[in-house]
């Protein structure tokens, strides 16, 4: 482990050229007239701790997906190598089980361990599901309630099972969907421009609108993951009869482990996943307090991990999806200092998204070898970068670059902050 020697906001230290400086001060000034909008941005040298260029780093920006940063953090400090997937107790005529918001299982989008589904199938047990006894908020503070209907957020649960998710897939004169269990709920509706899989807000009744130019295609679209669903897709696919129990489940039953906490924690960076980035905080709560709210695990890092931060931070969910986040550059820069000293920068960069090669930055700050290992977070006129650049001469830098309030899209504010990583690149 790496510990960090020199106090950690030493904001009025800069190692870097004068030149540079000015050169910085110029382009983000020009920025920030170009778009008329807002940036905020600091840069520090790993080596020698020293803050090389910072610009309005003390300002409160909407992080968007770069909370997923602080999720990060609290899953590295709290979950153990494997995630929480089951609590269970045993007895001689019956296997009495519980979610505990295990993310990963039946999940199409991760690796999942297949732990979870063996210890239920081959039991020899009768077994039983307690109800959902810890529920969660289906929505974080914040959240755009008219958003229900888009894959990138299902609702959070207790017992998640195909990440929650319903899937459409479309190819000429064939309409699939999966899980079987939701066919009976679905009917098809007029043609649209893109296969399109809509829910009834409250209920679990799509409609699937085909595609007008015929292509193969898929699509995704939450359901409701209520105990009778939950139940009804356990039973389809472990192929047995499971009876229901309000049976009261307790620190004194056993725990299954699943998933690598590793694996999990890459897809949810590199692809921003809102699901498993909200489950995550779930499954921390429920590590320090058996409780499935993510405001147990906020309180607990904030109070025992994040008290020295340079600025209050205003952290309300797991996945950066709420409008009410607020934090400063410099107080992100300063929990990306913090990880580094949990892991070293190799495992990072395993895990981050590589510029111009995966993640939400695969088709962008390209370079023969990557350069940027970084988390993005975007919502509506907000979008920030945090995490790695690594210099020709050798040097890695940690940054959080922010911006607020632009209003012609994302991709002129990505091709400013491009040239300002290109310069530190070539020239630091």
């Amino acid at each position: 482990m790496r510990k960090l020697f020199l106090p950690l906001f030493c904001f009025s230290l800069f190692s870097c050229s004068p030149k540079i400086q000015q050169v910085l001060t110029k382009k983000i000034s020009q920025a920030e007239n170009e778009l008329q909008h807002h940036i905020g941005f600091v840069v520090q040298d790993v080596s020698s701790n020293k803050i090389i260029f910072q610009h309005q780093a003390d300002k409160y920006f909407t992080p968007a997906s770069n909370t997923k940063v602080f999720t990060f953090y609290a899953a590295l400090k709290i979950l153990g190598d494997s995630l929480p997937a089951l609590r269970y107790r045993e007895t001689n005529d019956s296997l009495i089980f519980q979610g505990v918001g295990d993310p990963s299982f039946l999940n199409p989008f991760v690796f999942h361990s297949s732990r979870t589904f063996n210890f239920l199938r081959n039991n020899p047990r009768p077994l039983y599901l307690v109800s959902s006894q810890l529920k969660p908020e289906r929505f974080g503070t914040g959240w755009a309630w008219d958003d229900y209907i888009g894959d990138y957020q299902p609702e959070r649960s207790t017992f998640p099972i195909y990440s929650n998710l319903v899937k459409a897939s479309y190819q000429p004169n064939q309409i699939k969907i999966y899980p079987n269990r939701f066919v009976s709920n679905c009917t098809i509706g007029s043609t649209k421009n893109e296969l399109e899989l809509k829910r009834e807000e409250f209920a679990n009744t799509f409609i699937i609108h085909p595609p007008k130019n015929g292509k193969k295609t898929e699509t995704y679209s939450p359901f409701i993951p209520n105990d009778s669903v939950v139940h009804q897709l356990l039973q389809d696919t472990l192929l047995r009869k499971i009876h229901f129990t309000t049976q009261d489940l307790n620190r004194k039953d056993k725990l299954l482990f699943a998933a690598p906490t590793d694996s999990i924690l890459k897809v949810m960076m590199q692809d921003s996943d809102n699901f498993l980035a909200e489950q995550i905080l779930m499954q921390c709560s429920f590590v320090i307090s058996d409780s499935l709210l993510v405001e147990p695990a906020i309180n607990f890092v904030q109070r025992n991990y994040l008290a020295d931060l340079p600025d209050r931070l205003i952290w309300k969910d797991g996945s950066g999806l709420s409008r009410y986040n607020l934090a400063t550059p410099r107080t992100i820069l300063a929990i990306w200092q913090k990880i580094l000293e949990e892991r070293e920068i190799g495992y990072l960069e395993k895990l981050l998204p590589a510029g111009g090669e995966s993640g939400t930055i695969k088709n962008w700050y390209k370079d023969d070898t990557p350069y940027i290992f970084a988390k993005t977070g975007t919502l509506a006129n907000n979008h920030s970068l945090s995490g790695l650049l690594k210099t020709k001469s050798g040097k890695v830098l940690l940054f959080s670059y922010m911006n607020a309030n632009y209003t012609n899209g994302a991709t002129l504010v990505r091709k400013q902050m491009q040239t300002i990583f290109e310069y530190l690149r070539d020239h630091y």
